[in-house]
């Protein structure tokens, strides 16, 4: 077709590229010799595509997300702009030492940082998480024994922890005996101490522990490992009840990992990155992972060379992205982490207080940043704990940690952290108390739940056990 304006001016159209220009540094084997098998759209529908598709998901910024155990709060987008910066984000990890004295100031300010927070004496930034860090921590106290000489085998952890504690503890080559819990939710003091030999080597805790319960008889735990030679190992993935009250070095702890990704507001999804420092007190500082950042009153510098160091525990030295979302996070909090906590604390009550009249409270006592429920009442109607949390989605409410701590059936893990606003926590108890009267008047719609997730309810045994994992081309839809 010719148009009006080349006919008036004698004009077949203009060209304004004279040949095709070609690709001449890639081998010609490596280059594709037909076109892609891939839908013919435009780069604007193919935006509107995956934007639809990330509008279903789920997350911080959505509603309200009470994971209990995991501190799903909101996490600043400061963090996210600093950890961005062109001078952090496009460093590689083997330049030296002298051209990245930015970074390790960074590294060394937040391994200063997390002592103070700690109580602790040195601190490795290396592990990439949270369980990678309870597994260094693990092998750090082995490694102490082994170089004392002693073949301690044992390692004791309570009945309501985290299921990694056994797993990093079994990794690292331990033996595990479990201790019961007692009628306050705490570690029974007569259980442990018939469990005490010199074949122990830790005991692994949290404090408060994994129902929120602060541990009242702690410094006489520490006391009574001590007296038998063994260590204590804190669990510190979320430390949000505790930050500027007290710390695990006063209640006599040896070695703590940490859970950036959770306390100190760095992303927490996906999959990952995560940062799991560990911090310990000074008799263990030289088997730490290595490098930890050292400083010699003029350079910052990688330091390897710890005597008996468990060696590196992953390539180069952390997930350092993390590192600074979490440093930009307590240089803006400051003193504030203690009111972080404080709140962390008054919200998990607030809400138990108003849920335990409809829900059972297995350990009707104060509690610290979480709480448990129990879906037991609900239970004998016929609606389970998972009906009750599929029907939380429908109102924009992510579902609380369910079926742990393993010690309480049908158990509801609930922790609303401190960014919650009381307007938004007043909904939540609201939603909780509108599922506790369907359950009675209404359980069907429990049982159909969620109505209004883009994914509806699906058979979670199939899904489980026959998943369908392959990509198919619908050949009825090119």
């Amino acid at each position: 077709m010719t148009t009006i304006f080349e006919k008036s001016n004698n004009i077949n159209g203009i060209s304004f590229f004279e040949g095709e220009e070609k690709v001449n540094f890639i081998d010609e084997k490596f280059l594709r010799k037909g076109d892609l098998d891939l839908p013919q759209t435009s780069e604007l529908e193919v935006l509107r595509h995956y934007k639809k598709l990330s509008d279903k998901n789920f997350c911080i910024e959505k509603g309200f997300y009470p994971l209990g155990s995991c501190t799903m709060k909101y996490n600043p987008k400061v963090n996210e702009m600093l950890a961005n910066l062109d001078g952090f984000l496009n460093l590689h990890p083997a330049l030296k030492d002298e051209d990245v004295q930015g970074a390790l100031k960074l590294m060394y300010n937040l391994q200063e940082a997390l002592k103070t927070i700690t109580g602790m004496q040195a601190v490795s930034l290396q592990p990439a998480a949270g369980a990678h860090g309870e597994f260094s921590g693990m092998m750090v106290i082995k490694k102490y024994f082994e170089v004392k000489g002693e073949h301690r085998k044992k390692v004791i952890i309570p009945d309501s922890a985290h299921g990694t504690n056994p797993a990093s503890a079994h990794m690292a080559g331990f033996d595990i005996v479990q201790v019961k819990s007692n009628d306050k939710g705490q570690v029974d003091l007569d259980a442990l101490k018939e469990l005490l030999n010199e074949d122990v080597a830790a005991i692994m805790m949290t404090n408060p522990n994994t129902l929120g319960i602060f541990e009242e008889h702690v410094l006489e735990i520490s006391k009574m490992m001590h007296e038998n030679g063994s260590l204590l190992y804190y669990d510190g993935a979320n430390f949000n009840a505790i930050m500027g009250y007290t710390n695990p070095f006063l209640m006599g702890f040896d070695v703590v990992h940490l859970n950036l990704h959770k306390t100190f507001s760095t992303p927490h999804g996906g999959g990952g990155p995560g940062a799991g420092p560990i911090a310990v007190v000074d008799k263990l500082k030289d088997y730490l992972p290595t490098p930890v950042i050292t400083f010699d009153g003029e350079m910052y510098h990688r330091n390897y060379n710890l005597a008996n160091s468990i060696g590196a525990v992953k390539g180069y030295f952390g997930n350092f992205g993390v590192l600074v979302r979490a440093y930009s996070y307590i240089l803006m909090m400051g003193n504030e982490l203690k009111r972080a906590s404080g709140d962390a604390v008054l919200n998990a009550n607030y809400v138990k207080e108003n849920l335990k009249g409809a829900f059972d409270l297995p350990y009707d006592v104060p509690c610290m940043h979480e709480f448990v429920l129990s879906g037991e009442r609900q239970k004998e109607k016929g609606i389970s704990t998972l009906n009750m949390a599929k029907r939380m989605m429908d109102s924009e409410v992510h579902p609380p940690t369910i079926y742990f701590p393993l010690i309480v059936h049908e158990a509801m893990m609930i922790e609303p952290t401190e960014t919650e606003t009381k307007q938004r926590l007043d909904e939540f108890i609201a939603t909780m108390l509108q599922i506790a009267k369907e359950v009675d008047e209404n359980p069907q719609i429990i049982l159909s739940a969620p109505n209004n997730a883009p994914i509806k309810k699906v058979d979670e045994t199939l899904a489980a056990r026959k998943p369908d994992l392959n990509f198919r081309l619908d050949k009825d839809n090119e």
